[in-house]
């Protein structure tokens, strides 16, 4: 089972961010019944020994040999206990949404798809079997959970959910989410201070800005700082810089870096992604988790980590028929050996839809299957190609590419 602690530096800052998460839908169609489906995270020896020869001659020691000093010298020299081994799995999903935006249409939205299953289990039924199975799950939780009633009314997508939505990551086994993106101000300050209420209610550890999270899981300590590039720009720097240097002193076993950045619905980071996400790592991170564009990017293995540069929508209230349901959920597991990191470690991706069903949103997130897993990887492929990096027919990295 899972262990959480919550560990916080506080500090709150407060930047307006102005970016859109545009809803697609043009007709309105009955919702299918959802499909539920899983995921299914996929000679004896012994020598007998030679029986002494009785015709030999006994052996004769010395006579300054006690017998006392003979059956010390016999005694078995204690045999070296072997490393202990600890493996920590990291999923990490997308952008997170639960919630409308100010305006949206109520029907078919998430808001009354809640109101209609009346049930936190069933936003993350498909892939519980998956976060339930990992160590800590993290997600980008994009959108303030308030009651706030006024919000950023300038802005195309103003977007929030009730706190009690807090829930459904609970029910869905999500223990940490990155707040870093250009959203959590939509509600201003109350917003922020509502979600963060909701979360430390139920236990589920945060990050944005100056404020560092810490997960800790199996004695292993797990930091992250979580940044918007796309409302700072290069002044995220000195967060990432700062808050990776800050999770080093609090001893932290494994940092991560979640930078919402890039361009929407474009497939290729550009150049200051690629920049900044090494930077992360030259700093001290072991992995950067990247979101934003709402469709999937490559994944760039630097220094012997890795940059996922974007993982695509996830549970996503803000679109209600999104054209691009692809995403992934990416894995990665670390193993330590008496407390310290080793370089070995196993990647895997495992290619998903926002929805269960083909024809609009139903906020179900599944893992695809057959054809439809093949054709998400290959395009993850094509997206990683320059970057060196392929992924074979599971979804598992291929060493040596």
């Amino acid at each position: 089972m899972k262990r959480k602690m919550l560990c916080l530096a506080a500090s709150v800052g407060s930047v307006f961010f102005f970016a859109s998460c545009g809803d697609d839908i043009s007709v309105t169609v009955p919702a299918a019944e959802s499909v539920d489906s899983s995921y299914a995270i996929s000679n004896e020896h012994s020598d007998s020994a030679e029986m002494p020869d009785e015709s030999s001659s006994p052996i004769k020691l010395p006579e300054s040999v006690k017998m006392e000093e003979l059956e010390q010298k016999q005694t078995a020299v204690p045999t070296k206990e072997p490393p202990s081994e600890i493996r920590i799995t990291i999923s990490a999903a997308g952008d997170v949404t639960m919630g409308n935006y100010l305006g949206q249409d109520y029907s078919y939205s998430f808001r009354q798809t809640y109101e209609k299953v009346q049930d936190n289990n069933y936003f993350f039924e498909n892939v519980y079997d998956i976060f339930s199975n990992d160590d800590m799950t993290l997600v980008n939780l994009e959108g303030p959970l308030t009651t706030a009633a006024e919000g950023r009314t300038e802005q195309t997508y103003c977007i929030s959910g009730d706190p009690g939505y807090a829930d459904i990551l609970t029910a869905g086994s999500v223990e940490a989410v990155s707040m870093a993106n250009n959203h959590r101000l939509d509600y201003f300050e109350q917003g922020t201070k509502d979600t963060v209420d909701a979360l430390e209610e139920r236990g589920i550890v945060y990050a944005y800005d100056g404020n560092v999270g810490v997960f800790e899981t199996k004695g292993i300590r797990i930091g992250y700082v979580a940044v918007n590039e796309v409302g700072q720009g290069a002044g995220v720097e000195k967060y990432l810089q700062e808050g990776i240097a800050e999770l080093q002193e609090k001893e932290t076993d494994l940092i991560l870096a979640c930078c919402h950045w890039g361009i929407e619905r474009e497939f290729y980071p550009e150049d200051y992604q690629k920049s900044l996400g090494r930077k992360c790592i030259d700093w001290g991170a072991d992995l950067v988790i990247g979101c934003h564009p709402h469709v999937i990017q490559g994944i760039e293995e630097y220094q012997g980590k890795y940059i996922v540069y974007s993982l695509g929508n996830f549970c996503f209230g803000a679109n209600r028929n999104p054209a691009d349901k692809d995403c992934i959920i990416f894995r990665q597991t670390f193993v330590f050996r008496d407390g310290e990191k080793q370089e070995e470690t196993e990647v895997r991706v495992i290619p998903c839809s926002v929805s269960s069903v083909s024809n609009i949103n139903d906020y179900k997130p599944t893992p695809a299957e057959g054809s439809e897993a093949e054709r998400i990887l290959s395009r993850l492929n094509e997206y990683s190609r320059d970057f060196g990096v392929q992924f074979d027919g599971d979804g598992y990295l291929m060493k040596g590419y």
